[in-house]
Order: C-alpha cells, then structure tokens, then sequence
C-alpha cells in the first residue's frame, strides 16, 4: 500500500516496560549462556530512540517531546539513549537497541557516512529506520524527518545581505562531517556570492560550543570591524557567541550603529529571548515537535508496512526524492524577527 505522509494502523506487538539500563545489564550477563534472545523477548515491539546528545537546548526540547509524541501517535518507545556527540557511540547504541529487541529505530545520525554502519545492522536484522534532522549519505531508511538545511544557509545568507551594507561576516559552521553542516555551509557560501560587498570569514566548529568560542575570540581580535555572524546552531553556538560579543565589547543593542547583526538556526526558547532583547536579530525555528512527532510517526507507519512516494503531506509539508530511494519529508522552517518572536505557533513559546 502506498500513502502519502499518513499511516493507518500498526501490526507490532507491545511488552511489558524494563528499564533500559536494567535490560542492558541483563542482557550482557545472560548473553554469555544464552546469547540475545531473552533480551529481545523482554522488549520486542517496542521502538528504539537515539539521541545524538543532550547538551544542546535544541536536543533537550526534541528528547522532552519524546514521550509526549510517542503518547500522542500511540508508539510504544524504549528508554531514548544519548550517543554523547559520539559517532561510534551511536553506532553501539543502536546495536543495544537492537539486541533489546527495538521493532523499528528513530535515530538522529552524528555522522552521515558513519551511521550506514548502523543502517547495515538494522537492515540485515529487518529492523526499520526512521532518521531524523540527519540525511544518511549510505544505508536504508525508511524516512529521513528533517527541514530543508540548504534553505537555512541561503535564507540567513540573504537576511545578512538585507541588513549589512558592506563587510565582514562570520559563518560559525557545524560539523561538516554531517550533511547539515555541509548543506548550510555550501548554500551560505554560494548565496553570498550573490552580495560583493561582504566578505565571508569562516569558522569551523563541529558543533561544539568551546571550539566556537575560541575560534571566535581569535577571529575578532584580528578582524574588530565584523559586521553580522551566521551561527550554524544557536543551541550550540548562542551562549559563547554572546559572551564572546560582550567580552570583546562587541555586544550593542539592535538600532545601535555598533550593532553586529546575528541570525541563527534552531528555534530555541533562548534565542527568542536573545532576540527580544535587541542581542541577536533572527534565527530559523528548526522544529523539535515536529521532529519527534513525525518521527514517531513514520517508524509507526514503516512498522504497518506502509512505503511512501514524494509529494505533498497532509501536515503542510513535502516529501521529495533527495537520493535514489532515499526520501524525505522537509518540515517547514520559518524565519523568526523581532516582528513574529511572540507569536504562540512556535514551539519555543508553547513550553
């Protein structure tokens, strides 16, 4: 059966609740007599959870509406477990998944090469996988949930280009390891193309926060006169960046002429609040609801034995073909200002 963005139904079977480091423990003492079927009895059915870490307010908002989506889409979920920003970490953690008897796998990949390795696990043990934020570069998935991140770069290139006249700007990058990285970073650049007066300097940060703020502190030392940054992701990025401003003396007010003009990409309840107080001027609210919500939803239809084809959704977005077989439903992202930062369809200003 094919549908597009809905699902009816679901054909797995619920089990009691264990605790996950409990089942971890177990398994591994049975395991030596018995191998890894007891723990896949104990917890076959239910859905397994990565989250790629927890240091960053964007992931802590997405792992809060876990719970609450699986509730909501009727999914019943494993204990979700943190990767820590560790590529081979989640690889290990999806096998435990697995070994625990996860029926399907919700993972928001760190690396998009290295989790083909968990994908190629997950398809040889006929587990389906739902990836979200994250495209995979190889393996199977059943569907990638994520907001177009090449709109990002261009849409904050061009809202840099709208505001600064002329100048320095700074990308402070993600990972380029990740095609989220690479996504904004590419489109950024090629979109600034577009705006001669501005010079574009660039920080590699990997999405770490201390690696930002260091990188930072040395480029404005060199280069006092910039005129706008672009931060990859705010939950990262946010807090040195605007101790690094202050620090630096750098730290005026929208409607200053001294001000730096800064646009970010996340969403989170911080950056609305920086953006009411005149720090920074804009950021792309990324959806962690939606995220956990579709997420959920499509590993529960994946499950059912539903397959889906590119179009529209009946949730206001679009699937579309980003690979050979490879499809993913864009979430939309909307750009955030002083002029819309209060406005309660955010998911920001609902918690």
């Amino acid at each position: 059966m094919e549908v597009r963005g809905s699902y009816a139904g679901t054909g797995w079977i619920r089990a009691r609740k264990i605790p996950l480091a409990s089942a971890v423990a177990a398994a591994v003492t049975l395991g030596a007599v018995l191998g890894a079927g007891w723990a896949q009895a104990a917890d076959a059915g239910k859905v397994g959870v990565n989250l790629p870490m927890l240091t960053s307010p964007f992931w802590q908002a997405y792992s809060g509406y876990i719970p609450k989506m699986a509730k909501d889409t009727g999914v019943d979920i494993l204990a979700p477990v943190n990767s820590n920003q560790d590529p081979a970490q989640q690889i290990t953690d999806v096998s435990n998944l697995i070994n625990l008897g996860a029926a399907g796998l919700v993972v928001a990949p760190l690396d998009s090469a290295a989790i083909s390795r968990a994908l190629d696990l997950a398809e040889k043990k006929n587990v389906p996988v739902v990836a979200v934020d994250v495209a995979p570069t190889k393996g199977k998935v059943a569907m990638v949930v994520r907001a177009d991140n090449r709109a990002y770069g261009t849409k904050s290139c061009q809202f840099l280009g709208q505001h600064v006249a002329a100048g320095k700007v700074v990308q402070i990058m993600g990972d380029l390891a990740s095609i989220n990285g690479r996504d904004r970073a590419e489109a950024f650049r090629a979109c600034m193309k577009g705006y001669p007066n501005l010079k574009v300097l660039e920080i590699p940060a990997s999405w770490k926060a201390d690696a930002a703020a260091a990188a930072l502190d040395s480029l404005l030392s060199a280069n006092p006169d910039v005129k706008g940054i672009y931060m990859h992701a705010g939950g990262v990025y946010l807090s040195p960046t605007l101790q690094t401003l202050r620090r630096k003396g750098m730290l005026h007010p929208a409607g200053d002429p001294k001000h730096v003009v800064v646009i970010s990409n996340d969403g989170i309840p911080q950056e609305f609040d920086a953006i009411r107080k005149g720090e920074i001027d804009a950021t792309i609210s990324q959806p962690a609801d939606l995220y956990a919500r579709y997420g959920l939803h499509y590993i529960k239809a994946a499950l059912a034995g539903k397959t889906f084809r590119p179009g529209p959704t009946d949730h206001g977005s679009t699937i579309v073909e980003v690979a050979p077989g490879v499809l993913e439903d864009q979430l939309p992202a909307p750009v955030v200002t002083r002029q819309n930062v209060d406005d309660k369809a955010f998911w920001a200003n609902q918690r």
